[in-house]
């Protein structure tokens, strides 16, 4: 048999890090164990009925069966702009500054193919949503971590950025809610960002995906929201965490026309679009009833104060974030993060997610995802008190 080589780029990559938790889990449950999985963060909640419904009916229309336009349907990109001037009070021309994508994570991916060349800078957040460095190693571009550290709110000093590194430096990710540490942002940081951003002539990539996942009263905000942010920044969101859509992959990217514009060329060459009868789907979603949302909300924050009341009775010191869906800790004292996630599935039977494996900066820190019920929450208490 040929014996063929794997790319120097692909060769250049860690393993997934959401892949190989799953590995791990799927050996734990093969071998009969009773495994609690607060490890990735999927949406344990259903799709609500009446977006299977819309999708039940135009998957049965043939209509619906040929290649969808490279750009989205009209009337998707209409949706998203009458959802972005409700929830966000900003106006999008569908026509130029949306583009309906497959799942955020692909148009994340595939975004620095856009702008960076080989040599570019891009600066990312570390710890952080792996597909920022990924896409921009496969861009050919090198990623600049800017540490997420907790004595700084977990939002990034600016100011430390090397002027050498702005000088090659095309693109920078913010993202918040902010995956993994439940972090959030205000209209202060936006402000500062696009005002270092137009200083050093960087494209902004803000990723939003968990903008609706929020509790007690905080509404998270748009950087589009920011007076001439449109200038420089594109924004991703994602039907996924909000409708509990995570297996129908179907996001968009929205704002700077230039930036909709080389994303959208790129994805011309790779892929055909997104099927028509997921995008009636997510019309559905976008303009019916949003009941299901508030409802989700409530549910996971009542997990996240099991989950987090409950680790604090146990000693540990966590902090109850205001958006998403995670919980961001410290390992307990002699593990690091994977020492922490081993000793987690070994000895209590709990996936979670190694903070390093989320970048260096997570070193330290274990994330859990509060996408199980409260019941198992509680269980998954009761493990760690007698086994760790």
């Amino acid at each position: 048999m040929t014996d063929f080589e794997f790319s120097e780029r692909l060769k250049s990559l860690p393993p997934y890090l959401f892949a190989e938790i799953d590995k791990a889990k799927r050996k734990a449950r093969a071998d009969g164990r009773d495994i609690i999985d607060l490890g990735i963060g999927d949406p344990d909640l259903p799709t609500p009925k009446h977006i299977v419904d819309a999708l039940y009916k135009a998957a049965r229309d043939p209509s619906n069966h040929h290649y969808a336009l490279d750009a989205g349907m009209p009337q998707f990109r209409q949706a998203i702009a009458k959802w972005y001037k409700k929830r966000f009070r900003v106006t999008l021309d569908p026509e130029t500054e949306i583009l309906p994508l497959i799942g955020s994570k692909e148009g994340i991916a595939h975004f620095p193919l856009a702008f960076v060349n080989p040599g570019d800078y891009v600066l990312v957040p570390d710890p952080c949503y792996p597909p920022y460095k990924i896409g921009t190693t496969f861009a050919g571009g090198i990623p600049y971590i800017m540490p997420l550290l907790q004595e700084n709110d977990f939002l990034p000093d600016l100011s430390k950025i090397e002027r050498a590194v702005l000088g090659r430096a095309k693109t920078i990710f913010v993202n918040y809610p902010n995956n993994p540490t439940g972090a959030v942002a205000d209209g202060e940081f936006y402000g500062k960002v696009l005002d270092f951003a137009n200083r050093n002539n960087l494209l902004i990539c803000s990723d939003a995906a968990y903008s609706e996942v929020c509790y007690d009263g905080y509404k998270p905000m748009s950087i589009l929201e920011i007076e001439g942010a449109k200038d420089s920044s594109v924004e991703f969101h994602s039907l996924s965490k909000t409708y509990n859509m995570t297996g129908w992959r179907v996001g968009w990217a929205c704002g700077n026309r230039k930036a909709i514009e080389g994303l959208a060329k790129v994805k011309s060459n790779m892929d055909s679009g997104i099927f028509q009868a997921i995008q009636i789907a997510g019309i559905a979603a976008l303009e019916g009833p949003q009941d299901a949302v508030r409802k989700a909300n409530s549910v996971y924050r009542e997990r996240r104060n099991a989950l987090v009341d409950g680790l604090n009775s146990l000693g540990w010191k966590v902090s109850k974030p205001k958006a998403t869906f995670y919980i961001w800790a410290r390992t307990l004292r002699g593990y690091d993060s994977s020492g922490m996630a081993k000793a987690l599935l070994e000895k209590a039977d709990i996936v979670a997610t190694p903070g390093v494996g989320l970048g260096k900066n997570g070193e330290g820190y274990i994330r859990m995802a509060v996408t199980v019920e409260k019941d198992r929450i509680k269980e998954a208490i009761r493990r760690i008190k007698k086994s760790l």
